[in-house]
């Protein structure tokens, strides 16, 4: 039983909870997507955001993964940006750049943009997606929301950015704010994925996917409050599930990671799983962490490297096997199954 819900494989929550489990329990970022030829063909030509608003669509997305590969948990086919859109700040989703932003973020009056989210009235179609999956799931349903920093630099850049030139500067020119900023922001991430935990999910990940781009100290100032607070405030659920905390590039940000209140932190592949471990302390489960590309190599090549994440985990309860960050378009779908098959019938040695 989790959050209410009935679960016959719960592998992944206890996992997350650093408890025994009998198999290393197994999911994907993006598992749901353009690898998967049954997901090309239901998809269709329009944007994405008008496909996750249909939860007959959105639903058999999410469930298309699952039946495939046999994964330990499914994470609800979504995107970070859609509270933003949904409250109207001007946000789409544009194939090929990502989310794009009609007038950015600049200036003290933009906090008017961004009202409270109101799940019943904005996000409707979300609320009845999950409820669809946790009917037909027997695999725990993971909620999501973006972290404030990364849905911020979507909001001040205008879009994808290398550099985070713009979001830098408002961050350290009007740090007040940028606090306000990302205080709307942990807002909108906390009534977004408490209306999905409402709805029946068992476990959430907060994508801070661009925090990486921080130095610690930066990170420490000016994004670790607003997160600690989204966990925090989640934590204090009646009926409290697990929370990851995942970004790309954080090797040098792992412990404050850790710090903003995850129960399971992810870990890209830029750090060897046991490195992540001795860091982060007995205390806090790992999510992770197989280099995405290495699945584009011949079969030999990704069993070698799966069978080195296991074996750098070392039998430790408190593993989620991933990849270091989402599935690949180009990732052959069967090499999935075999990486799920490999991680299920691996037993760490003695």
């Amino acid at each position: 039983m989790a959050n209410g819900v009935a679960i016959a494989n719960d592998a992944f929550l206890r996992a997350c909870r650093g408890l025994p489990v009998e198999r290393v329990p197994v999911w994907f970022m993006r598992q749901a997507g353009r690898s998967l030829p049954e997901y090309r063909a239901i998809r269709g030509e329009g944007s994405m955001l008008e496909s996750l608003a249909r939860p007959e669509v959105a639903t058999e997305i999410t469930l298309q993964p699952v039946r495939r590969y046999g994964v330990d948990a499914a994470i609800l086919y979504s995107d970070i940006v859609v509270p933003t859109h949904a409250i109207g700040f001007g946000v789409d989703i544009v194939p090929g750049v990502g989310p794009v932003v009609e007038q950015p973020f600049r200036e003290a009056r933009d906090l008017d943009r961004l009202r409270p989210l109101d799940p019943e009235v904005d996000t409707p179609y979300v609320l009845e997606t999950v409820r669809n999956l946790v009917a037909e799931l027997d695999v725990p349903l993971i909620a999501f929301a973006g972290a404030p920093f990364t849905v911020a630099s979507y909001l001040v850049e205008g879009g994808p950015s290398r550099s985070h030139a713009l979001t830098k500067r408002l961050m350290h020119s009007d740090p007040d704010l940028w606090a306000a900023l990302l205080d709307r922001l942990a807002d909108l991430a906390i009534t977004s994925i408490c209306s999905q935990l409402d709805a029946g999910a068992s476990a959430f990940q907060l994508f801070d996917s661009w925090a990486g781009a921080l130095a610690p100290a930066e990170y420490r100032r000016f994004v670790l409050p607003a997160s600690q607070r989204v966990f925090a405030e989640l934590g204090n659920r009646k009926g409290r599930v697990p929370g990851i905390h995942f970004g790309v590039g954080t090797g040098e940000l792992l412990e404050l990671l850790a710090k903003a209140g995850a129960d399971v932190v992810g870990v890209d592949w830029r750090v060897h799983l046991d490195d992540a471990r001795e860091r982060l302390g007995p205390d806090v489960a790992v999510q992770g962490n197989l280099d995405p590309a290495a699945v584009l190599a011949p079969w030999p090549v990704v069993a070698e490297r799966t069978t080195d994440v296991l074996d750098r985990n070392a039998g430790q309860p408190g593993h989620v096997f991933n990849l270091g960050h989402g599935v690949l378009p180009e990732t052959d779908p069967e090499v999935l199954e075999q990486v799920v098959e490999l991680v299920h019938g691996y037993k760490a040695s003695p």
